[in-house]
């Protein structure tokens, strides 16, 4: 037997459904696991009681723990007639207990009992594993159904005292939680400092709340929902900064300086400024020989971090051994003024320098000092202090937050028609001519044309991605394939983009002739030839009606046409606060310790952001606040977070990695509400699943009209030139492509970069992939599409059977009635979809969805499908696996292969039945249908239809379990089955 056990601590329960017709219930929770059961004590007319009672289950095999599942029943108990009634359910997968360093108390929303109950309300568990219990186990109690009367007050329930501390996580509940039962601290520092007036406090406590998922994943994968402490300052403008947690800096703005003294032999001075608070230093760049140098730099020092009384700005002078003391400058804190947005910057002052001694020396610095919040609208240029560690320089552009606008995208169209006086080296022999069209990095080719003429003719369409400004040119280059190793230039054409028309509709543009140019030859001998030159016929225009697809389809963020001209107004805002990550796992070593160097890239529409990097942290912070305009709510916000690699000096070539990624639909969204949830950072490897953090974000979609809203429903998704000249999925697949890599060039040329690596995975470039994994997970998703109408169909059976005889007679009276009234037919059919979604609406998701590991067969995935997901095009691995990968889909294709043609099969017999092929069934099927035709003309159709309702739902007493005759003389068919090799 081992010594693991599973601690319970039952806390609380809230908002509970009444059940003694009172409006209240006597509440109990009893807890089952692994053959044990126990049972808390009755709370008399309560529904928030509070229980604080802990639990003991002995663990018979820990290898199995992961199979296991922990189950919460609260009962009311009725004391009149010594009976229970079920309130609620909380069910809890093994894969989700935590030792008891790590456990807090969590609510859980109780399930239905069955599904046609009504349940609301919460139960607050505390769910542990520990091998050294503080407290005796409970005996298992016997299971007593019903409740004798005698133990109705707790003898028979065994309970622990109740536990206080001042650490406790019970919360009292009246009509509302007040308290929180999961609070942030922050860690102790090691010097307190009281430097100002209004000391920053901790901010309130953040009540955190597992949502109730119906696929059942563990808790740990689930999504949180948080209550943090919102509201920075007013910024600039009519928008608020309020999805963020206020945050005071301390900012430091070096303007310039002048009359700085020369410090060396040559007479010369580079200067450069350290401003020094505490432990944190920043320093600006130097100038070479410049005694009055401008910087205009920003450094911003988190007042959390500040453990100094005064902060000091150094002036330097740049040196190859050591750099030299220019002066200084000393501010108390307690002096430094206080700025509050939309209040007028403060404006920067000139301060004499000061010796090592305090002495005034020759020079002066201008400065700006005050205190603020992120709203300031220096801070985005700032240099930040939380984004760093102690002593450690990294380079600014690495580290600074950015607002990256992507590039328009449109597409190119070039048309080859036809050349003319096409000229080869060789006369004798026949050419086989082709037309390479390039641009940037996109090449494609005609197919070539052997002809006896000199002027071949194509009429061929090609398709590129062009980026304004559209700076690279169209390259037409003509070529003859001497042979399959080597092509003969004929001439070429350079067409830049900007003189190419542009249209926005389906209407004919003019084609032109071009001149080919010899490549290499000299100008002066193609001025003699250009009577004789060759010329191509072709049609290049831009096409504006279509919105260049860069993402996946179902992730699209963005489904506006390139051309800006129908562009429809805005419908709402989308406000997103990135507040904080939590719960890292260390992704690096530095100094010996593993740490993470965390930056968060957010994308929607053509608008990227990029955090600051937060270096040495693995709960970093980062307050920032970004503003989208919506144009459609089926689109997707895309929030990834990354550990920034490209801050050691061995780093190039080092590709930023992976942490999670979190997807928000807009059309979720209610309007004006504020989501804060906790987001889980999955990443799938080949080892398996992988939970890195959470992600703590803000979210808000404000509508500005309601009916410009309820509009967009009604109009396309795309714009109207993909449906009237749509484009074939081949081409939309390779165009989707360049389009990532054009966009991931343009912002890998900016500061701090977007790197490649981070566009191709916030544009799932590969989500085209194949995978097992992927195959189960849309395969069961199938499967649950047709649940409904598999349900229905075992339903009717059940009442074909008469299962149930009350519910058979009740549907053949509703058949009577539907086929008496046949326009109630799709009346009712309307009103019940009615009332179903009145009634789902008590009952409707409260929060965003997410990444589910169970749907996505994550969790439940074979270590080598993994392995195959995660595999290079072409394979990587060695022949002996591929070899049984094969041999596995090649089973997988079999049984697929059965299904399509048992599937052909059924549609080649009814096929069969008035072919001939079987004149014996044929000469059947042909007198059944003259008498079906003939009775039809005689007899109702009313009467027809009840007649065949009565037989279907016959009694089984008129049934017999062979198949029927219609099914017999079906199966009896003849198939193309027997034609088959």
């Amino acid at each position: 037997m081992s010594n693991m056990k599973i601690g319970v601590e039952v806390v609380s329960a809230h908002d509970l459904a009444p059940k003694d017709g009172q409006g209240s219930a006597n509440p109990c929770v009893e807890l089952k696991f692994d053959n044990q059961k126990f049972r808390t004590t009755i709370k008399e007319k309560d529904l928030n009681p509070q229980w604080n009672e802990q639990f003991y289950f002995n663990i018979s095999d820990p290898s199995s723990l992961p199979n296991l599942s922990l189950e919460a029943y609260i009962y009311h108990i009725n004391r009149n007639t010594n009976s229970k009634t079920l309130i609620g359910k909380v069910p809890i997968s093994g894969t989700s207990f935590v030792p008891l360093s790590e456990a807090t108390a969590l609510h859980y929303p109780l399930e239905k009992p069955h599904i046609f109950s009504r349940t609301r309300g919460e139960l607050c568990l505390k769910v542990f594993l520990t091998e050294n219990p503080s407290t005796s186990p409970y005996n298992p109690l016997p299971d007593l159904d019903p409740f004798p009367s005698n133990t109705l007050h707790g003898q028979a329930y065994q309970s622990e005292p109740e536990i206080s501390s001042p650490n406790s996580t019970s919360a009292q509940f009246k009509e509302k939680r007040t308290a929180s039962t999961h609070t942030f601290n922050h860690l102790p520092r090691e010097q307190t400092v009281n430097f100002a007036a209004n000391e920053m406090s901790s901010g309130a406590p953040r009540d955190v709340r597992v949502l109730s998922s119906s696929s059942q994943q563990p808790i740990e994968y689930q999504l949180k929902e948080t209550s943090p402490s919102l509201g920075g300052g007013q910024v600039l403008g009519a928008n608020t900064y309020n999805l963020v947690e206020k945050v005071e800096y301390l900012f430091v703005r070096v303007a310039k300086a002048r009359e700085l003294p020369k410090k060396n032999i040559t007479g010369s001075i580079d200067p450069y400024v350290e401003v020094r608070l505490g432990n944190y230093k920043g320093t600006t760049k130097h100038f070479d020989n410049n005694q009055n140098p401008e910087w205009d730099e920003v450094f911003a020092f988190s007042r959390e971090l500040i453990q100094s009384s005064f902060i000091e700005v150094f002036v330097k002078d740049k040196d190859v051994l050591k750099d030299d003391f220019i002066g200084m400058i000393r501010f108390d804190l307690h002096d430094i003024p206080r700025r509050t947005p939309p209040d007028s910057p403060l404006a920067p002052e000139w301060h004499w320098l000061a010796g090592k001694k305090g002495e005034k020396i020759k020079g002066e610095i201008m400065l700006a000092i005050w205190f603020g919040t992120q709203a300031d609208e220096c801070f985005p240029i700032a240099v930040i202090s939380d984004a760093v560690a102690p002593g450690v320089l990294f380079p600014n552009s690495e580290i600074r937050s950015k607002v990256y606008h992507a590039p328009r995208l449109w597409y190119l169209r070039v048309d080859i028609i036809e050349a003319q006086d096409i000229i080869t080296s060789e006369k004798s022999r026949i050419p086989d001519v082709f037309v390479k069209c390039q641009l940037g990095n996109q090449v494609l080719k005609t197919k070539p044309i052997q002809a006896g003429t000199v002027s071949p003719v194509w009429n061929e369409d090609h398709i590129f991605v062009a980026a304004e400004p559209f700076d690279e040119p169209l390259i037409l280059s003509v070529l003859d394939r001497v042979n399959p190793n080597k092509e003969e230039s004929i001439g070429r054409v350079q067409i830049h983009l900007g003189s190419v028309e542009k249209r926005i509709e389906d209407r004919v543009i003019n084609s032109r002739w071009y001149s080919l140019e010899k490549h290499g030859v000299a100008e002066e001998e193609h001025s003699k030839k250009d009577k004789f030159s060759s010329r191509i016929h072709v049609r290049v225009c831009l096409d504006g009606g279509y919105h260049v697809l860069d993402e996946s389809t179902y992730y699209s963020s963005d489904l506006r046409p390139s051309a800006k001209q129908l562009w429809k107004p805005s419908i709402g805002l989308l406000e997103v606060g990135i507040l904080n990550v939590e719960g890292l796992h260390p992704t690096k070593t530095r100094d010996g310790k593993g740490t993470c160097d965390t930056y968060c890239v957010a994308k929607y529409g053509q608008k990227w952001v990029r955090t600051r990097t937060i270096i040495n942290s693995l709960s970093p912070k980062y307050n920032e606040q970004y503003t989208w305009e919506v144009y459609d709510h089926a689109t997707i916000l895309t929030v990834a977070v990354f550990d920034n690699c490209q801050l050691e000096k061995a780093s190039v070539g080092i590709k930023d990695a992976r942490i999670g990624k979190v997807r928000i639909r807009l059309s979720t969204l209610e309007a004006g509400r504020v989501y804060t949830h906790s987001y889980p950072l999955l990443i799938l490897h080949n080892s398996g699943l992988k939970k890195m953090g959470e992600l703590h974000l803000a979210v808000r979609f404000s509508s500005a009209s309601m009916l410009n809203a309820m509009l967009v429903y009604s109009k396309p998704m795309l714009p109207k030139m993909h449906y009237i000249r749509p484009l074939s999925m081949t081409h939309i697949d390779l165009l989707r492509n360049q389009a990532v890599q054009i966009i991931a060039a343009r912002l890998s040329r900016m500061e701090p970069p977007l790197r490649k690596e981070i566009i191709e995975y916030m544009s799932d470039v590969e989500s085209h992939l194949w995978s097992m994994r992927k195959s189960k997970a849309n395969f069961f998703r199938l499967v649950s599409v047709f649940s409904s109408f598999f349900t229905i169909v075992k339903w009717f059976s059940d009442v074909s059977w008469w299962k149930n005889p009350v519910t058979t007679v009740l549907v053949h009276i509703l058949l009577v009635m539907l086929v008496c009234f046949p326009e109630l037919i799709l009346t009712t059919i309307f009103l019940y979809f009615f009332l179903i979604g009145i009634w789902n609406y008590r009952y409707r998701p409260r929060h965003p969805p997410h990444m589910d590991t169970r749907i996505s067969c994550a969790d439940t995935a074979h270590p080598d499908e993994l392995d195959e997901e995660f595999d290079t095009f072409p394979t990587s691995r060695s022949s002996d696996i591929v070899r049984m990968r094969y041999d596995r889909l090649r089973s997988v294709a079999g049984r697929i292969q059965t299904v399509v043609g048992d599937i052909a099969t059924q549609g080649e017999r009814m096929q069969a039945l008035l072919s001939w092929r079987d004149p014996r069934a044929t000469v059947i099927g042909l007198i059944f249908c003259l008498g079906a035709a003939m009775a039809l003309y005689v007899i109702p159709f009313s009467v027809v239809v009840v007649a065949c309702g009565f037989y279907m739902m016959r009694h089984p007493r008129f049934r017999s379990k062979l198949p029927s005759a219609p099914i017999n003389f079906f199966r009896r068919l003849p198939a193309r089955t027997d034609l088959l090799l």
